[in-house]
């Protein structure tokens, strides 16, 4: 059990990592994509098309951080009005029906990939299917760390956030 929360935490260290340096560079591409258009009068026809990609890279990659630290949307308030056995029962459930809808992405993400891996972004000249890695990564993630809530549920622990502070 050690070594599935270490990798997991590690690998969600990594996720976010990344996520935040995706955004840093959306930043910097869009304010380039402004500066062409507005001061060069020459929009860069590259720029459109990475800042797409680097969205779809960070908002999939934090998604997949935001299951393991329990930062999505919930709708808590039902949750009151249940009892102690019923919200561990339907917390218990939540997390299978998220492991499975990881799955889901994982599977369906590489199969997109492989369909389009032949077609080029035109703007890019690198294959359609770096469009879709990021949903099989993401959804591979979701799976790991569904696992690894189910598995410290089992066990009576908690799953350590990401970037928790070690006393």
């Amino acid at each position: 059990m050690p070594t599935l929360l270490n990798l997991s935490r590690r690998l969600s260290q990594i996720a976010l990592t990344l996520a935040v340096l995706a955004l840093i560079v959306v930043t910097a591409v869009v304010g380039w994509q402004v500066f062409g258009r507005y001061v060069l009068n020459d929009t860069p026809v590259w720029a459109e098309r990475v800042a797409l990609l680097l969205m779809i890279y960070l908002c999939l990659l934090g998604a997949a951080v935001a299951v393991r630290d329990a930062g999505h949307l919930g709708m808590e308030f039902m949750l009151t009005k249940l009892t102690d056995l019923a919200k561990r029962r339907l917390a218990y459930f939540i997390h299978w029906l998220t492991l499975a809808f990881g799955v889901a992405m994982c599977w369906y993400g590489i199969e997109l990939a492989v369909i389009v891996r032949t077609h080029a972004i035109p703007t890019l000249g690198i294959s359609e299917a770096w469009t879709y890695v990021p949903l099989a990564v993401s959804g591979c993630l979701i799976v790991l760390f569904c696992v690894e809530h189910i598995a410290c549920f089992h066990s009576g622990t908690d799953v350590v956030p990401t970037f928790a502070v070690h006393e």
